[in-house]
């Protein structure tokens, strides 16, 4: 069952629900390439996969910071023109290393280092689904309540934006747009949630899907 999302009520429920629909319980999907993850690049057609010939075996985690504005808002990056996910709209984040405790505490590790992100204005609140993406990654995004106090400084290697979307605006299903391209002669459907000069889309846009469907469905 959807949810109507009016912007008052986004503003005071959204923490609760998420409180009490995520915990910081690691999938076991994460490193296990043999548990169910049924979310990714191709979830909306899983047999891809196997069309594609494509595995995703990497950890990596995000950080989805929902800022605790009145109305909330996401904040978001946009990267550097490098070949990494050239200019496109994405979640702080990255792969997991070896000395962090857990994807979370990665999560806000690469906050910190792509945006100045201070961890101490961060709560972590609790884990999506697993995400596996095309490039090779099993992404676990981390929601988080963070302060609207911050001071941002990018890593400019990385990064050249960071900006606020209105969390009543993400979480509207009516603002889910799904394309489709091709890839390698497959048909590849993918979400996209264009915001003025803002284009989101892709795994980022299939992050915030997720995020309303854990948060204001069912």
């Amino acid at each position: 069952m959807d949810v109507a999302l009016p912007i008052g009520k986004t503003s005071h429920d959204f923490f609760r629900r998420a409180r009490a629909r995520l915990t910081l319980n690691v999938p076991a999907a994460l490193d296990d390439h043999a548990a169910p993850a049924t979310r990714g690049d191709l979830d909306l057609d899983p047999s891809l996969w196997e069309r594609a010939g494509v595995k995703a075996t990497r950890p990596a985690a995000v950080l989805i910071p929902v800022v605790d504005r009145p109305d909330p808002t996401v904040l978001l990056t946009l990267r550097t023109e490098l070949p990494s996910h050239p200019g496109q709209i994405a979640f702080p984040g990255g792969k997991i290393d070896p000395q962090d405790r857990t994807p979370a505490d990665a999560a806000l590790r690469e906050a910190g280092e792509e945006i100045g992100l201070a961890p101490a204005l961060i709560e972590p609140i609790g884990y999506l689904d697993l995400y596996l993406t095309f490039s090779g990654y099993r992404i676990l995004p981390t929601v988080a309540r963070v302060r609207p106090d911050y001071q941002l400084v990018l890593c400019e290697a990385e990064v050249a934006d960071a900006f606020e979307v209105p969390l009543a605006f993400l979480m509207d299903a009516q603002n889910h747009a799904l394309h489709s391209r091709d890839w390698k002669g497959i048909e590849r459907k993918y979400y996209a949630m264009p915001f003025g000069e803002r284009y989101i889309w892709g795994v980022t846009a299939g992050i915030l899907r997720n995020l309303y469907e854990r948060i204001y469905q069912g």
